[in-house]
């Protein structure tokens, strides 16, 4: 599997980004796309967006935003169908945890979807939220993990 991953700088590579997020959360999951699209969907110093591409395909997306002093909050992680199972989500979530190291983060949360719970727990992340919660109609889970 040739991928690559991208840091968005561009609008095109943004755009790339935001399809992705909306073929997964709004067509199936049914997230309404006022909820899927914010504030932090912009390139400024802000944020961070990830593309990752497999064999020049858009294939997953994230995004990295300052959630506290010395933390990342990891969000809009999506993978489009034809890619999941493929370990790209793995390799998306690696780099963007690389990336908050190297911003000199400390710590990464995130909220998971409760089906996806199984797959940030193999990669470190612990649940710290005392129940699940609703966020877009679906349950989640808040996670985190020490970088």
């Amino acid at each position: 599997m040739a991928v690559e991953i991208v840091h968005v700088t561009t609008e095109e590579q943004l755009q790339m980004a935001l399809e992705i997020r909306k073929k997964v959360f709004v067509e199936e999951q049914k997230v309404p796309v006022e909820e899927e699209i914010d504030e932090y969907d912009a390139i400024n110093e802000h944020v961070h967006h990830f593309l990752l591409m497999e064999g020049g395909q858009p294939a997953a997306t994230g995004r990295l935003i300052y959630y506290k002093a010395d933390t990342a909050k990891m969000q809009r992680i999506a993978v489009q169908e034809a890619f999941r199972a493929k370990g790209c989500g793995r390799i998306l979530l690696l780099a963007m945890e690389e990336r908050a190291r190297e911003l000199g983060l400390q710590a990464s949360i995130l909220d998971a979807q409760c089906q996806a719970e199984p797959f940030y727990s193999k990669l470190g992340y612990e649940v710290i939220s005392k129940e699940p919660f609703y966020d877009a109609g679906i349950l989640h889970v808040r996670m985190s993990k020490a970088l």
